[in-house]
């Protein structure tokens, strides 16, 4: 009988290189996310280095001291790789590679790979594709070398190989095609946004960082069965569904695409018809990871990211995640906010609280009616309990009484004709 190999994909060995400028946030936790960017995308970490700078030097990113202290650690740890905390210039990365001779990634490409392998729908394929193609496109000079000798690993997945070969010309034809691909899929997202107008059922969006419990929330309340793991973007095709209120009325609840720190713009630029479903929303369910050290400039980073894709003026109700998790009690609060409330999404802790706060901020946006319908308007009332909150019904002799509370646009569709 033929001898049997075990055929294993070895980890790549990488090394995170931060700089810490004046004035800058915590870098011991930005490399820590870092690391977990990382391994979500298939390393494994085996060190680190940090020098504290008045700037990032513009021609290697750290200075000449902390180079040649980079690459005695390199020999040291037999790194395959190392990944800055920054996105590199193209002179920084040829510059990098030059005094290394090992290959050089920056968190902005960790993302992009990580987009790459989770991608699933075709919209999400194309969005990927062309983030990294337009990354790429600006990174071609500082890349050259690394084209030459490319194996596998992070930054080599999506497009593929003969996509990294291609000259400037080939990449900006495939970036045109896939910019129209993408237009024929922002139109057919843009008609499925007007068939929920024109239906009148509430929609709202769930927002927040990556890992924060977006996916378990949807799935808890709706049995969507989208995927929960404990990595860094696990899923990035948005999910809607029915969601049944405690009164009974119908919303749409959708997911969107965690955020986080330094989010490379390539990517915003190319999901931001997936993320503008926060946009089209009207209630925002803002989802903390409240056992993460971080929470509170996790929480910026969503509202400043919320701003940038104009998401603004929308009712929020932030949702203090993974309450489960925590050891002892903690301050919690937002000052953003319309509401906060403390949650697990994974026990169902604070779930019925979280129906009821929506039920609330609903029911702000819409008009108090009480009238009586005459037998022949019965149909009216079908609209009124589909897209409104029906508060009560009685049948007499001169008609149908009804007290309820309906959205604006349909007040003068449903009110009975004087």
């Amino acid at each position: 009988m033929p001898e049997l190999y075990e055929i294993k994909e070895e980890k790549e060995k990488v090394i995170l290189v931060g700089v810490c400028t004046a004035g800058q946030e915590d870098s011991v936790a930005s490399l820590d996310e870092l690391e977990d960017l990382a391994k979500t995308a298939g390393a494994v970490c085996v060190g680190r280095l940090i020098q504290n700078r008045e700037n990032i030097h513009p021609g290697t990113y750290l200075g000449s001291g902390k180079v040649n202290e980079l690459s005695a650690l390199i020999e040291e740890t037999q790194a395959d790789g190392i990944i800055c905390d920054d996105e590199l210039s193209p002179a920084q990365l040829k510059n990098l590679e030059e005094l290394l001779h090992v290959k050089i990634m920056d968190r902005t490409l960790v993302i992009l790979d990580i987009f790459a392998s989770h991608a699933n729908t075709s919209e999400g394929k194309i969005q990927v594709e062309l983030a990294q193609l337009k990354y790429r496109s600006s990174h071609l000079i500082g890349m050259r070398s690394a084209l030459s000798r490319l194996g596998g690993g992070i930054g080599t997945r999506g497009p593929g190989e003969k996509k990294l070969e291609m000259d400037r010309r080939l990449i900006k034809d495939r970036i045109a095609q896939l910019n129209r691909e993408l237009t024929s899929v922002k139109n057919r997202r843009e008609v499925l946004r007007q068939q929920r107008t024109r239906s009148q059922i509430p929609v709202a969006a769930i927002v927040g960082y990556t890992n924060a419990g977006k996916s378990t929330l949807l799935n808890y309340l709706t049995n969507a069965k989208v995927l929960e793991e404990d990595k860094l973007f696990a899923t990035l095709d948005p999910t809607t569904r029915n969601l049944s209120l405690l009164n009974g009325q119908e919303i749409l609840l959708t997911d969107t695409v965690g955020f986080i720190k330094k989010l490379p713009h390539h990517l915003i630029d190319a999901f931001r018809s997936t993320l503008e479903e926060a946009k089209y929303a009207d209630i925002l369910l803002h989802v903390v990871d409240s056992s993460n050290p971080q929470m509170d400039i996790q929480m910026y980073v969503v509202y400043e990211t919320l701003k940038q894709l104009g998401v603004v003026n929308k009712p929020v109700i932030t949702l203090f995640n993974k309450q489960d998790k925590l050891e002892k009690p903690i301050i919690l609060r937002d000052f953003q906010a319309d509401k906060t409330l403390s949650i697990s999404a994974k026990s169902g802790l604070g779930i019925p609280e979280l129906l009821q706060a929506v039920e609330e901020i609903l029911r702000k946006q819409k008009i108090y009616i009480h009238c009586t319908y005459p037998y022949t308007s019965a149909g009216k009332i079908q609209i009124i309990r589909k897209s409104g909150q029906l508060l009560k019904e009685e049948y007499a002799a001169d008609g149908i009484l009804v007290e309820a509370y309906i959205p604006q646009e349909i007040y003068h569709t449903v009110m009975p004709e004087s």
